[in-house]
């Protein structure tokens, strides 16, 4: 009976029940830390990796600007660029070189950040996504793994992580005139600084009516992407297009280059004088606006012509002044440019013909003055920066004539160079350059009113005349001008080198 009663009292004895319990809660508080550790360390791992791939990408995109080497130098900033450190991941601890990720590259995104990308490309071009995938690094969860096995399991396997990120170029143009051409096809090998481009004005018609634009073709941006509700033209009401082009500073917001939208129709009649403002020329919409400060003409304004009658401003006739205005490259009135189109010079120009009739046959007293560095030598821009330091400086005893009259035709009024019409002149010789946005129109189609057109490179462009209509009919709206340079960024808010407007890099994230 003894052991039977030492058996029952043990039975009864409830002291150590929360040794069991104790254990079991151990148990789980061990599975409950270890899995914290392990999806904390899991946490940390993505998060190092997807930093790492939101640099890469970045400094990818950063340099997709469509140049032919684009997307060497893409590949070459991503590689080389960017390093980084992950802490807990199998393998080396660095993350850096193109061992560890895929690289592609886009022309456009989809609407939806849920759909997939499809729209890939290898042509610098097209390129303006960056897209990184990188190589997925395998994390051990020890901690958990071990827990599993304490209770039976067979353990947990590693787990992959990776990341991946989207992140695209663009440029913001600011205080531009809002005109668009078609580039020269192999523009990159043909359109030089010196050379003289001849534009016209593309297709009429909306919704896409209308022949498609070739090279040379030129029209205008739709004001609704361009115009500036705080700027120079924000009160010009039904003139807001002549405004922009006309006004010289505050012109228009700053606008993403990627894709902006073409506007239609045929405006010659409003442009032209729009454009000619520049040469001292107020007529059409723009005749009553002479005196205003915005649109004060350059500092420079020789056309070889003057208004009738003893008329200080031109408003329908001219007659000459026995000056002439800056030449057409000479390819261009031959026909033999070697463009196709004759819309695209070589830069080579009389120089001599524009000394005879405006300098008496020398330069002497020009070539004295300080040309700023960049500028070519012997083009148009550069007479005519010459002619105004001429007008400014001692040298010149009939100061502040651009022109020599002494050697001019006495049989000629001569001009002085300077504006008469207006009582306002711009302080700033590259008034009469305008930077217009270059189009690759063989990759996009333009016809009429045109959605999404990327700004393939914009092109500081010189007018050497007044705007004007070529005599055909229907009129040829024609724009001669040589090109003195191509807008790029120089840092954060730079002008384009040195001819007006502000240009900026946008890189950014999407995915």
């Amino acid at each position: 009976m003894f052991p039977k009663a030492i058996i029952s009292r043990i039975a009864k004895d409830e002291r150590g029940t929360i040794v069991v319990l104790w254990g079991t809660a151990f148990v789980a508080f061990l599975g409950f830390f270890a899995i914290t550790m392990d999806v904390g360390r899991l946490s940390s791992t993505h998060a190092e990796l997807q930093s790492f791939a939101d640099n890469v990408a970045m400094a990818a995109a950063a340099e997709l600007d469509g140049q032919p080497d684009a997307l060497t130098r893409s590949a070459n900033a991503a590689a080389n660029l960017i390093s980084r450190k992950q802490t807990f991941a199998d393998g080396s601890k660095t993350l850096s070189g193109s061992t560890d990720f895929t690289l592609t590259f886009y022309s456009a995104l989809p609407d939806s950040d849920l759909d997939p990308l499809v729209d890939d490309t290898t042509d610098p071009r097209q390129a303006k996504f960056a897209h990184v995938s990188l190589t997925p690094k395998s994390l051990s969860m020890n901690l958990a793994s071990a827990v599993n096995k304490m209770v039976g399991g067979n353990g947990i396997s590693p787990i992959d992580v990776t990341a991946e990120a989207v992140a695209g170029y663009a440029k913001a143009a600011c205080d531009i005139t809002p005109l668009m051409f078609c580039l020269p096809n192999d523009w990159e090998n043909k359109l030089n600084v010196g050379d003289q481009i001849l534009l016209r004005s593309g297709g009429g018609g909306s919704g896409g009516t209308g022949a498609a634009w070739g090279p040379g073709n030129f029209g205008f941006v739709d004001l609704a992407e361009y115009e500036d509700a705080e700027g120079a033209c924000e009160n010009e009401g039904g003139n807001q297009l002549a405004c922009l082009i006309a006004a010289q500073e505050a012109i228009t917001q700053c606008v993403l280059t990627n894709g902006f939208t073409t506007e239609p129709g045929q405006k010659e009649g409003i442009t032209s004088a729009a454009f000619n403002t520049r040469f001292d020329i107020f007529q059409s919409v723009l005749n009553g606006d002479r005196n205003k400060e915005i649109y004060a003409p350059a500092p420079n304004v020789i056309k070889g012509k003057k208004g009738t009658g003893g008329n200080a401003c031109i408003q329908g006739g001219t007659e000459d002044t026995g000056a002439i205005a800056l030449g057409q490259d000479l390819c261009m009135a031959a026909g033999t440019c070697d463009t196709g189109n004759d819309r695209f010079g070589d830069g080579v120009w009389d120089r001599q013909a524009y000394l005879d009739a405006n300098h008496g046959g020398v330069d002497t007293h020009l070539n004295a003055m300080t040309v700023p560095a960049g500028v070519k030598p012997n083009s148009r821009y550069e007479m005519y920066l010459q002619e105004i330091e001429y007008a400014t400086s001692a040298s010149n005893p009939l100061a502040p004539s651009i022109l020599d009259p002494v050697n001019l035709d006495p049989n000629f009024p001569p001009e002085t160079g300077r504006p008469i019409c207006s009582n306002k002149m711009s302080s700033k010789p590259e008034r009469r350059v305008v930077n217009a946005a270059g189009v690759d129109c063989s990759k996009t189609v333009i016809k009429g009113k045109t959605e999404n057109v990327p700004v393939t490179k914009f092109v500081s462009v010189f007018l050497t005349e007044p705007v004007g209509e070529d005599g055909s009919s229907p009129p040829n709206f024609n724009i001669y001008g040589e090109v003195v340079g191509f807008p790029d960024v120089e840092g954060v808010g730079s002008g384009g080198a040195g001819f007006g407007g502000i240009f900026r890099d946008v890189v950014q994230l999407y995915r």
